[in-house]
């Protein structure tokens, strides 16, 4: 099958969590060359696997000089122990959806999940909203979850993590993919940062989820 490229909508939107404040550690550096020293002052290469990671990354491919900087750099220097669907867990990726509902259901699934692991009968969590544009050309597998049912499997990673990581190692810049927790939700993974463009904080939400039961909360708190 003859692989298909498409821009990603615009914008996209992505959910954080609010305990991880917004550091500008990289947002005002001028220059790579400062970078490193700034890390080191920051205490941000006390965490072996954050010094191993930005090693891992071309400095072609840092973020810096401009506005939420480091909430770019932090989805590719922190990242899940055993990855995520288009990533392991060597270095991140940015995850984000085509619309708010989308992302919601994403960060929603895996709060619930989180409850169950934890033998909490519900979770209550606050999250930031970022908009962002996506540049460059991204493979395109919506539609294919029959066709390729490994890479979209919804208790294994190993397929989609090697798809990911094969896209990232040929310079690709991420993939489309349909979302698995919003019907006709559309999902983006972006692997370069420096296509991660125009990010805005938004809107402050407040999730609630319980173990037992499907449905997902979402408060908008007030500014």
């Amino acid at each position: 099958m003859t692989d298909v490229y498409a821009a990603a909508p615009e914008p996209t939107f992505r959910l954080i969590p609010s305990r991880f404040p917004p550091i500008g550690l990289f947002d005002t550096v001028a220059t790579a060359a400062d970078l490193e020293p700034v890390m080191e002052l920051a205490g941000w290469t006390n965490d072996r696997l954050v010094a191993e990671r930005i090693a891992r990354l071309p400095q072609a491919e840092w973020v810096y000089g401009r506005p939420n900087a480091s909430v770019v750099m932090a989805a590719f220097l922190h990242v899940a122990p055993a990855g995520m669907r288009f990533n392991g867990p060597d270095l991140g990726a940015w995850y984000a959806s085509a619309a708010l509902p989308t992302a919601i259901a994403e960060v929603g699934h895996h709060l619930r999940r989180e409850a169950v692991a934890t033998g909490a009968a519900s979770l209550t969590r606050q999250y930031r909203t970022y908009t962002a544009r996506l540049a460059g050309d991204y493979l395109d597998i919506r539609g294919r979850q029959t066709a390729r049912p490994d890479v979209y499997a919804s208790d294994s990673y190993a397929a989609g993590q090697a798809l990911g990581e094969s896209v990232r190692a040929s310079g690709g810049a991420g993939l489309l993919f349909d979302s698995l927790r919003h019907a006709g939700g559309l999902n983006i993974v972006a692997h370069r940062p420096r296509n991660v463009l125009d990010v805005t904080q938004a809107d402050h939400f407040e999730l609630s989820v319980e173990a037992a039961r499907p449905r997902i909360e979402a408060r908008r708190l007030a500014a």
